[in-house]
């Protein structure tokens, strides 16, 4: 910080210096002890939101103050590998896993549904439950990568004629008409390892609820 401040003469530079890291700090602490999470871009509208509110306080509420310089953030899309599980005692379970463009696993969360047992139900409501997932939590670009394959075809060719996911179909495609950086493509079941540990995982738990269980702490004892 001593350097930044013989560096950095003008009052705004230092400023979107300091917004910055600032809230990066208070980010990682929700993160650390409240257990939140949420992308990139949340973390940079509460930088611009930081510096109007240090601007106004510095040049006054009457006269404004100059727009937040615009920081170049380095762009890399998420990978979020999901799978499902079934089980014959009518219930079934999924897994999503996220990970950064260095392979680093982030975040590995557990979905439980009660009463189907239809393993392309299980693989529909799974993506669909990581489609929500990465919206809400502010992700602009993701790839979601599964071994599902005929489900992956339909929903490339926007096809939603299917008689036992049709209207989870027509939801998925939707999510991800609305969505333009968010895309999904087959991989393997190697490739998907990781998820498929999450989700049969979750399935063994059943009936307990899958947020009281630390997925990403399990998983990563096992890889």
């Amino acid at each position: 910080m001593k350097r930044l401040l013989n560096i950095l003469h003008q009052d705004h530079l230092f400023m979107t210096v300091t917004a910055v890291l600032w809230r990066i700090w208070r980010s990682r602490n929700w993160v650390v002890f409240e257990g939140k999470q949420f992308g990139i871009p949340a973390l940079m509208r509460q930088y611009h939101q930081q510096y109007q509110e240090w601007i106004s306080l510095s040049v006054g509420k009457s006269q404004g103050g100059p727009a937040p310089p615009e920081v170049e953030v380095p762009h890399f899309p998420m990978i979020c590998l999901w799978d499902g599980a079934t089980m014959t005692a009518s219930h079934s379970a999924g897994g999503m896993v996220v990970k950064n463009h260095l392979g680093d696993i982030l975040i590995a969360i557990g979905f439980q549904f009660a009463g189907i047992e239809d393993s392309l139900v299980a693989e529909a409501l799974a993506l669909r439950e990581a489609i929500l997932w990465c919206r809400d939590s502010g992700f602009v670009e993701v790839r979601f990568e599964g071994d599902a394959k005929v489900l992956i075809e339909k929903i490339n060719q926007a096809n939603t004629r299917d008689s036992r996911v049709g209207a989870l179909l027509e939801e998925i495609v939707g999510a991800f008409g609305s969505m333009g950086g968010f895309s999904v493509r087959f991989v393997g079941r190697r490739s998907n390892r990781v998820a498929h540990l999450v989700a049969r995982n979750a399935l063994h738990l059943y009936p307990t609820t899958s947020r009281s269980f630390d997925f990403l702490a399990w998983l990563n004892s096992r890889m």
